[in-house]
Order: structure tokens, then C-alpha cells, then sequence
């Protein structure tokens, strides 16, 4: 991951450093399929009482102990613009704005305080005094909610076989991520917040060059923001959250020419 950032940043460096000599500009679109990955989700609590544990007992918790559990997501819907430009020698730039949508499908593996509490009755981190009748793994089963990731990204990539109709290529780019995350499972809100945190891309793919100015386009896209912190809405806490996906995407691009 430290080797994909590094990348990322160092060619998006160089485009900027040429920048003056564009030979052609371009505007682009194209509509996809995201690929959100499994996140491992944990956090620190802050001081709380559990709810009733199923035999009429309760648990203080202590601040800092240590929580956490994994969240499988579905596949969803990837959206792209970019506006970029053509160098020399293969070379282009791009300033993408992104947009992908993904549902929550289930959460496993719930532990608080190193120790799973996927048989405990779900009371305990619902805050009922009174047992509700199903286990905590058993309601969060039950996933609902979504995570959205709305970026700009600052682009470079490098054409191949520019004399061919069929040109593959590579790229990397850096930007900024706004990241909202909703956990409801079995409709207790757990999550609902959102933050911006820093984010990375690597790409492939191939363009198609038509006879006008149009060109059509596929890619594929590795992209992952750090880790986002959240705070819990069910009891006192932050979680942090995992933010990859591959997105598989089509689109066309329009040339304005030299």
C-alpha cells in the first residue's frame, strides 16, 4: 500500500512539472461497477454501562477498551468526470471528480474487549434494560446502511501504442475523499457520520480512438482512502473504518484537438 501511494505521487509530480507544454485537451465521463472491500472495523469505547446481558446483569465498560467487528459490503455504482491533458511522449493529466455507492450487506464477528459478544442478547449494546430476545450476532446480521465516497483526484497516466487505434495505459493519482458511512443493523443506528481524509488511486486500461474526436474507454481502478474515524451512535466511542474498492468502469472521452 505505501509502494501504490509512492507511485501515485510521484507521477502525478511529474505531469505537474510539465504541465506547460499540453498539446491537446479532453473532457470524459464514464459509469461503472465498485467493488467495496471488507472492513475490518475496531475502535476504543468511551466509560458505559452495557444494557442487560440476558440473565438481568450489566457490565461497566472502561474507557479505551478496545471493540471492534467486520462488515461485508454489496456491489455498487461508480461515477467519473474528469477534465485532462495530452503531453508529449504518452504522458497525460487529469483532474477527476468521483462518486461510488455501495450497501451494507452483513457484519460478523463482534468483540468488545478482546472476547466475542456475538452470543450475548442484543440488549447489551442496545442500552435495554430489559432482554430483547436475539443474540448481537443475529442483529447485526442484518446489515442495512451504505458507504459513499465523494473525491476529487489530481491524475497522471502514460499511453501506449499511440500510433494504434488501441492504446493501453497506466496511471496513478491523489486526492481528496469525503467518506460517509451509515451502520443500521436490523435499523439500530450505529454509524452515521462522515469525514474527509486523503485518498489514492492506481489504474489500467485501454482507450479506443475514433474516427472524429471521440474516443471510447475501459478501466480498471484500485482506490483507497486511510482509514476513517467515526464516532459510535449507539454507545460512547470512535470506530475506525477501512475504505478500498476496485471500481470497473466505461466511459467515452471527447478531444478538442491541438
Amino acid at each position: 500500500m505505501k509502494l501504490m501511494k509512492s507511485v501515485a505521487a510521484v507521477s502525478v509530480g511529474l505531469v505537474i512539472v510539465g504541465a506547460a507544454s499540453a498539446q491537446e485537451y479532453y473532457v470524459g465521463g464514464s459509469i461503472g461497477f465498485t467493488q467495496q472491500n471488507d472492513s475490518d472495523n475496531s475502535g476504543s469505547t468511551g466509560a458505559f454501562t452495557t444494557g442487560n446481558l440476558g440473565d438481568g446483569s450489566t457490565l461497566d465498560v472502561a474507557a479505551g477498551t478496545p471493540y471492534g467487528w467486520s462488515t461485508e459490503f454489496d456491489g455498487g455504482t461508480a461515477f467519473g468526470a474528469e477534465f485532462g491533458a495530452r503531453y508529449g511522449s504518452g504522458l497525460r493529466s487529469g483532474v477527476e471528480f468521483v462518486y461510488s455507492q455501495a450497501d451494507v450487506d452483513t457484519h460478523t464477528g463482534v468483540t468488545l474487549g478482546g472476547g466475542s459478544i456475538d452470543a450475548v442478547d442484543a440488549a447489551a449494546i442496545a442500552g435495554s434494560a430489559e432482554p430483547l430476545g436475539a443474540t448481537v450476532a443475529a442483529v447485526v446480521a442484518d446489515g442495512r446502511g451504505e458507504i459513499t465516497n465523494t473525491g476529487i483526484f489530481l491524475n497522471a497516466y502514460y499511453d501506449f501504442n499511440q500510433a494504434s487505434a488501441l492504446q493501453p495505459y497506466v496511471g496513478a493519482g491523489i486526492g481528496y475523499v469525503d467518506v460517509d458511512v451509515t451502520y443500521q443493523p436490523s435499523g439500530i443506528t450505529v454509524i452515521d457520520d462522515s469525514e474527509g481524509k486523503f485518498g489514492y488511486q492506481v489504474k489500467a486500461g485501454a482507450t479506443w480512438q475514433l474516427q472524429n474526436q471521440w474516443e471510447l474507454f475501459g478501466e480498471y481502478a484500485y482506490r483507497a482512502t486511510e482509514d476513517i474515524e467515526l464516532d459510535n451512535q449507539l454507545f460512547p466511542g470512535t470506530l475506525d473504518i477501512e475504505n478500498t474498492q476496485n471500481v470497473f468502469s466505461i466511459g467515452a472521452r471527447y478531444r478538442f484537438g491541438s
